[in-house]
């Protein structure tokens, strides 16, 4: 463990402690770039804390107190049961959620019945796997238990829902005619998005676009991509629209492959009509003139 990360961790341990004496508090697990080891001088320290039911605006603003932190803000809904604040502690800004255990799981059901594969949630259900806990190990390790079950109903419906690619490859002609600078890295960044959440359905992966960092070290959690996935990804955005633009098409029809070959049940007949497509110009007929 790095000098950065044992000392935010530490720096955790001390601000929960503030929390951990109310009774309300059943939970409590630390998540993000403390949990995984990857700090540095701009790591922020993400902390889920867990409730019967959730403490009051004192009860946050005493412990915010007792740590001497210094509001940034609060966010959400206290009605919809989970808040969150953020704070400055020592330069560090702590970000906690604080949520009912009757939300946190409901939110769970969310991803795995209802396979709701655009909630953000998707990104807490990545960080619970890699979360410490700090208090209520138990009730923590049931839910990482549940969350690690990834169900096949839900790598489909990720497979199907990000299975759609805007066949840029074929367009190369008319955009070089016309001022589509921001269309084209918008098609850029939503195809590498598309193809990244393929992937992650093949790979039973949770996946969200939502503060999407860390591609690399994402990519090496799977077995089944294109080769040299990473690179060629951050390629898309260096190279001139020629190149990028064959190179998208070469990747999409290798995710397109790794489809057929690993989830046949997948209707890839859309997306593999659209490789290999070249729009073609119209011409004056002899009859309009």
């Amino acid at each position: 463990m790095s000098d950065k990360t044992q000392y935010l961790l530490q720096l955790v341990k001390r601000n929960v402690k503030a929390y951990i004496t109310n009774p309300k508090t059943k939970a409590v697990m630390v998540t993000g770039s403390v949990a995984e080891g990857l700090c540095d001088e701009y790591s922020d320290c993400d902390v889920m804390l867990y409730y019967d039911e959730l403490p009051s605006g004192e009860e946050l603003h005493l412990a915010r107190q007792q740590n001497q932190g210094s509001l940034i803000e609060i966010l959400g809904d206290r009605q919809e049961g989970a808040i969150g604040e953020s704070f400055l502690v020592n330069g560090v800004e702590c970000q906690f959620a604080h949520a009912t255990i009757a939300q946190w799981e409901k939110e769970i059901s969310t991803i795995l019945e209802q396979f709701d594969v655009q909630s953000p949630i998707m990104k807490a259900m990545s960080g619970t796997l890699v979360g410490i806990p700090l208090y209520g190990e138990t009730l923590i390790g049931q839910w990482k238990a549940k969350i690690a079950n990834y169900p096949d109903g839900l790598a489909q419906t990720m497979v199907e829902h990000y299975l759609k690619f805007v066949p840029i490859w074929g367009m190369q002609s008319k955009l070089a005619k016309r001022d589509t600078t921001l269309w084209y890295y918008q098609i850029l960044v939503e195809s590498a998005q598309n193809i990244l959440g393929v992937l992650s359905g093949l790979n039973h992966l949770y996946y969200s676009t939502f503060q999407f960092k860390r591609m690399s070290r994402f990519i090496d959690k799977m077995e089944i991509a294109p080769e040299n996935l990473a690179s060629r990804l951050e390629g898309l955005f260096r190279h001139k629209a020629p190149v990028t633009v064959n190179e998208l098409e070469a990747l999409v029809r290798e995710t397109v492959e790794l489809v057929e070959v690993n989830m046949q049940r997948v209707d890839t007949s859309k997306a593999r009509r659209r490789l290999g497509w070249r729009q073609q110009p119209w011409k004056l007929g002899e009859s309009n003139r």
